[in-house]
């Protein structure tokens, strides 16, 4: 297609979009007379602000900010630290850490914070049961939630909860990891839980359990839609390709 009628077709659409979205008309007139240099300058100041607003537009500039400079938030955490390593900065870089995969290092921060008053703070407990499960420390990892729930009772975190599943499943606690998916299975939000419980199951020789599992997954994840499916993909992908191994068997 010449670039001349390219260039007409761009222009007729942003013209659309500007009088049906109710722009200023004014913004008509540039794109008309200014063909090349008005679309961009439309595109910069008007929709690229909006589509970047947008929950997707939201995920996309982070993910190009990831590939641009993927050390920027444990770089700023890391600043804050040095200049004041108060519990907020001091958890804010642990986070920043354990995101990044540093985990002995996070585990060392969050082991700091635990006290005070916030020698048995939730939150702080169930970040450093995540670094040591992390780093393969299944034994200490439990003894610390179940500390967890000694001291705070009615403490509710779904996360916190599958990673006790986890761990008992690591600990080879099969009776009791069941127990706990059992009951993650009834209202964990995400695929996450299922997808371990269906792990779990298939290690176990227990290939029935573990395909409906799967299956579940995956009919939950149409039910719910394109939003459920782009925020769970990892998970939806890895069910798809463990029910394809298992039915192909």
């Amino acid at each position: 297609m010449p670039i001349f009628i390219l260039s007409i077709i761009i222009q007729i659409s942003l013209v659309i979009h500007i009088v049906k979205t109710g722009r200023n008309t004014t913004w008509v007139w540039i794109v008309v007379l200014l063909p090349l240099a008005g679309s961009i300058a439309y595109l910069i100041v008007e929709v690229l602000p909006e589509l970047l607003n947008t929950r997707s537009g939201r995920q996309a500039r982070r993910a190009l900010e990831q590939k641009i400079n993927p050390n920027k938030e444990v770089k700023a955490a890391i600043h804050q630290f040095k200049l004041s390593d108060s519990i907020e900065n001091t958890l804010k870089l642990a986070n920043e850490l354990y995101q990044k995969q540093a985990y002995a290092e996070a585990k060392e921060l969050y082991a700091k914070s635990l006290t005070g008053i916030y020698a048995h703070a939730p939150d702080i407990m169930h970040g450093l049961a995540k670094t040591e499960f992390a780093l393969g420390n299944f034994a200490t990892t439990k003894k610390l939630l179940d500390e967890l729930i000694q001291h705070n009772p009615d403490f509710k975190n779904p996360d916190a909860h599958l990673l006790y599943a986890r761990t008992l499943d690591a600990l080879e606690d099969y009776a009791g990891a069941n127990e706990e998916y059992e009951a993650l299975h009834k209202y964990f939000a995400g695929p996450d839980a299922d997808y371990y419980y269906a792990q779990m199951q298939q290690k176990q020789g227990n290939t029935i359990k573990a395909v409906e599992l799967l299956n579940a997954i995956i009919d939950k994840a149409e039910l719910q839609g394109s939003h459920y499916k782009s925020l769970h993909k990892d998970y939806l992908k890895k069910a798809k390709n463990n029910l394809k191994e298992l039915e192909g068997r």
